[in-house]
Order: C-alpha cells, then sequence, then structure tokens
C-alpha cells in the first residue's frame, strides 16, 4: 500500500501538549470553499487531544462524534466525563498512553468550531448567512488540521452515527492518510426514512416564530421548534422495547393523563415527561442553527455520490474496516451496516452489540466491542 508522507512534526507533539489531555484548543485553518458553493473566509476548528504523537507520526487516533455531541471523548485532565470514556483513555481499548488520539468539533457546530453562532466578518453573527455544509467538507476541514498537527496517516478513524459518516468519507476521500476506519452504527448512504425523520426536525426549528428564517441572535432563541426537534429524534435513538420496560402506560408521578376535561389540561405519561426531559436538556447546550446545519449535512452523506455505483466506490476502498451496528436500532438498521459491509473488499464482518436501548447503545454499550476492536485495530 502506498504511503503518505507525514508533515513536519511540531514541537510540542512528542511532549505534553500544551493545554492537557482532554481539555478545548483551537486551530485556524485558513479560507474553506465548500461543495455547494458556500465559503468561509477563515475557519476555526475546535479540537481536543490526548496522549502524544510518537516521532513518525504512526499512533494517531481520530474519533468523531455524533450529530450533537462535542470534541469532548474522553475527560483527560478535565473535571468533565467524556462521552466514549470506556473506549478513550490510558488502559482502555484505545489506549492514550501507547495512541495520541484527536477529536474535532464538526465544522457548522457549536462547540467551538466555526457555525451560525460564530461572527462573520461583517461582526455579527453568521445565521441565516451561514452556508451548506456536507459531511464531505466537515472532512476537507479536518484534513487541514491534520495538517498542522503533523498527522500524515491515521493509524485509525472511528465513529458512530454521524461520526461514522464521517469516518467512512475519511477512508473514501483519503484513502492514503487512513490504514484503519471503524464505521459504527452507521449507513454508506442517509436512507429516505432517515432523511424523513431529519425532515420532521428541521421544520419543527424552522417553523417556531422565534427562528426568524436563523437570524434569532439578538433575540429569543427558537427553544420550542429545537425541543420538538429532539424529541422527535430520540424517539428514533431508543428502541421500542427498551420505552415500554421503562415506562409502559404509567403515569408521571402524581400527573393524571385523563385527569382534566380538556387534554391541554392533562397530566403526562411518564415517557412524556422523559421525552420532556432530553429536550429541555439540548436546548440548554445546543444551538438551533448548528442543529440545523449537521442535520443537513448528514442528510447529505451517500458515499456513491458524484463517484459512480456504491459497489464500484466501496469495493475500491483500501483501508481495513470494521463495522458494527446495534441490533435493535431502529434508526440505523442492522442490515444496513451488512450492506455496507458487504460492498467492501474482502470479508468484513459486522459486529453486533447486543441492547434493549437501540441506537444510542452505541454510546452506552460500546464496551461490548472491547475485544473486537482490540484484535482487530488496538491490539497490534
Amino acid at each position: 500500500m502506498t504511503t503518505y508522507p507525514p508533515a513536519p512534526l511540531p514541537d510540542w507533539t512528542h511532549d505534553a501538549p500544551p493545554h492537557g489531555d482532554g481539555l478545548l484548543r483551537f486551530a485556524s485553518i485558513g479560507p474553506l470553499v465548500l461543495e455547494t458553493g458556500g465559503e468561509l473566509p477563515d475557519v476555526q476548528l475546535a479540537f481536543e487531544t490526548w496522549g502524544r504523537l510518537n516521532r513518525d507520526g504512526s499512533n494517531a487516533v481520530l474519533v468523531q462524534h455524533a450529530l450533537t455531541g462535542s470534541s469532548h471523548v474522553a475527560r483527560g485532565a478535565s473535571e468533565e466525563e467524556g462521552w466514549w470514556d470506556s473506549l478513550v483513555g490510558p488502559g482502555r481499548t484505545v489506549d492514550t498512553d501507547r495512541y495520541f488520539v484527536v477529536s474535532v468539533n464538526m465544522l457548522g457546530g457549536c462547540y467551538g468550531s466555526t457555525g451560525p453562532s460564530s461572527l462573520a466578518p461583517d461582526g455579527e453573527p453568521w445565521g441565516a448567512r451561514f452556508p451548506f455544509v456536507t459531511i464531505r467538507d466537515a472532512v476537507r476541514a479536518e484534513s487541514l488540521l491534520a495538517d498542522q498537527l503533523g498527522i500524515g496517516r491515521w493509524h485509525s478513524v472511528l465513529g458512530g452515527s454521524m461520526g461514522g459518516a464521517r469516518a467512512l468519507e475519511w477512508a473514501l476521500m483519503f484513502p492514503r492518510r487512513v490504514e484503519r476506519c471503524a464505521v459504527i452504527a452507521c449507513t454508506a448512504a442517509s436512507s429516505a426514512e432517515q432523511i424523513a425523520f431529519a425532515q420532521a426536525q428541521l421544520q419543527a426549528i424552522r417553523l417556531d416564530p422565534a427562528y426568524r428564517g436563523g437570524d434569532y441572535y439578538d433575540g429569543p432563541h427558537p427553544e420550542a421548534g429545537l425541543g420538538i426537534a429532539r424529541r422527535i429524534a430520540h424517539i428514533t435513538y431508543r428502541a421500542e422495547q427498551e420505552l415500554e420496560a421503562r415506562f409502559g402506560r404509567a403515569e408521571q408521578d402524581a400527573e393524571q393523563p385523563l385527569g382534566a376535561v380538556l387534554p391541554a389540561d392533562r397530566g403526562r405519561y411518564r415517557v412524556e415527561s422523559y421525552l420532556d426531559h432530553q429536550a429541555d436538556k439540548l436546548v440548554d447546550r445546543f444551538d438551533a442553527n448548528s442543529y440545523v446545519i449537521l442535520t443537513e449535512a448528514l442528510m447529505s452523506h451517500d458515499a456513491a455520490r458524484d463517484r459512480g455505483s456504491l459497489g464500484d466506490v466501496l469495493g475500491a476502498a483500501t483501508s481495513e474496516f470494521f463495522i458494527a451496528a446495534v441490533d435493535t436500532d431502529r434508526l440505523y438498521f442492522p442490515w444496513q451496516s451488512h450492506r455496507l459491509a458487504a460492498g467492501l473488499p474482502g470479508d468484513v464482518p459486522v459486529h453486533m452489540i447486543s441492547s434493549p436501548m437501540g441506537h444510542d447503545a452505541f454510546l452506552t454499550q460500546i464496551h461490548q466491542l472491547d475485544d473486537q476492536l482490540r484484535s482487530a485495530f488496538y491490539g497490534r
């Protein structure tokens, strides 16, 4: 296999990074022209690192976050729990005593990378003027950051859900820079049903009067619309059997679902209270415009777009692949992971997370893949 020559290594990479493991850092990657014709004059990417890059730059691992995730994969030197702490850290499967782990907040997000809430050149938030971003745009931006970090070739790139889409695009766009690629709970392309669920979420936000076409930063934010979008999404993230087992038809505390003459005055079922809670949590931490931009990007995900047939595109991939699914996932069905694996060169198995939880098990039950991931990627 042809190797990609490593870029010159920054002085700090062989020692502890200057701001410590798991602490937010920023890099300017300059202007970026986007797939659909938009342009951002000066892109900033927020990222975190763990561990140290070795002398030949061969131990770098890129971990990609999901739709509303952040770059905070593991706790590191911070006081905040990471979203994949069970997978990434000292002595973990992705052992930060051995590997230099990088995670980047996706372009268009709201955790430090340039996004709709960032200031445009005129000093006002981008808002409705922020251009369409695709998964490929985000990966191209990340490649420029990798250049700055002195990473010519990733030991591995892995991610789940939207992070899996970014991982796959890394392997297809920059095959010489990705030795191994793990795509977990994701597919080769967003399906009609996945796009349909996403469109309903976007309409909930766009139809909120407070959204104002995306220019709401000088007034109330569209919290109601974003909350509805989260409710719709969260139903797809969990399996029916888990919701039934946890909530059934139970009432929320003393509330009575049949306790009022008017529907608007009735009490809630416990499952309704649960969705309200999930909505409130997201509204407190996420920007509605970023939700729109990132959801549109995920809707655009299609490995075969403008490249020929899916079989030809996947069949030409040169990275070593690890594919995994959740057996109860009703957003990214296991059969879609099998289809992805079948298109890749060689005999690529689909590893299964078994959980009644549904799609979100790729986050909470990732430890089920420890042995398989070590055997495939991280035990060497």
